[in-house]
This record gives C-alpha cells, sequence and structure tokens, in this order.
C-alpha cells in the first residue's frame, strides 16, 4: 500500500539524511579528532595501531561506506511506502 504524500516523504527523507550525518560526523570528527588520544589511551590496538590513529585512518572510511549503503537501502524502503519507487 502506498502514500502518496509529498510532505511526509520529504520529512522522512530529511530524517534518514540527518540521522546518518549525526552518526557519519560523530565518527568522523568525534572519534578521530576530538577523543583519538584517549582512544590511543584506553582501547586495544587494531592491526598493531593505536585505535584512534585507526579511526582516523581507516575507521571513518569504512563507517562512511556502511552509511552509504545504509542510506540506499533506507531510500529504497521509503521509495516504496510513499510509491516512488522504480518499479
Amino acid at each position: 500500500m502506498s502514500e502518496s504524500d509529498p510532505k511526509a516523504y520529504f520529512k522522512s527523507s530529511l530524517k534518514i539524511v540527518l540521522s546518518l550525518l549525526a552518526v557519519w560526523a560523530f565518527v568522523s570528527f568525534g572519534c578521530s579528532i576530538v577523543w583519538r588520544d584517549w582512544m590511543d589511551i584506553n582501547m586495544p590496538k587494531v592491526g598493531g595501531a593505536p585505535f584512534g590513529f585507526w579511526m582516523a585512518q581507516q575507521g571513518s572510511i569504512i563507517t562512511f561506506v556502511i552509511l552509504l549503503y545504509i542510506y540506499k537501502i533506507s531510500m529504497e524502503k521509503l521509495d516504496t511506502k510513499h510509491g516512488y519507487d522504480e518499479d
């Protein structure tokens, strides 16, 4: 059953985007810059490198790629729900 309310669709898509941007900002800014020194001291090493360094170099990139897939899946579900899918 599809709902074709453009305002509800826009509001839902904006919620998805802002949620994913918040996660991305937390990981790339928070984990890579703000808490890097704390993570280097208190977290286990990953591949021989301190965890904060690893998050700055690899973790934020991996998180970004995962967020792209989450965005794709979430928007496909939203498109189907509101009748904007490609089928």
